[in-house]
């Protein structure tokens, strides 16, 4: 058997893919269910003509809904 079966071999592997697997549907669930709360309450400048280019300071000018 030579490890074929332990954690270096196949099942070693397979669990790999796995995890992988599960990792990534955990990411894309957690991505669509954030994307989803975002849609339902959106933000909103309060006053756009006070924005500058570069600054800082834009942050003080939106709020949540």
């Amino acid at each position: 058997m030579n490890g074929l079966f332990g954690i270096n071999g196949l099942s070693g592997y397979f669990l790999s893919v796995v995890l992988l697997l599960v990792i990534v549907f955990i990411l894309g669930y957690l991505a669509i269910t954030t994307q989803r709360n975002q849609v339902n309450h959106p933000y909103v400048i309060e006053n756009l003509n006070t924005l500058e280019k570069k600054s800082i300071n834009n942050a003080k000018h939106y709020k949540l809904q």
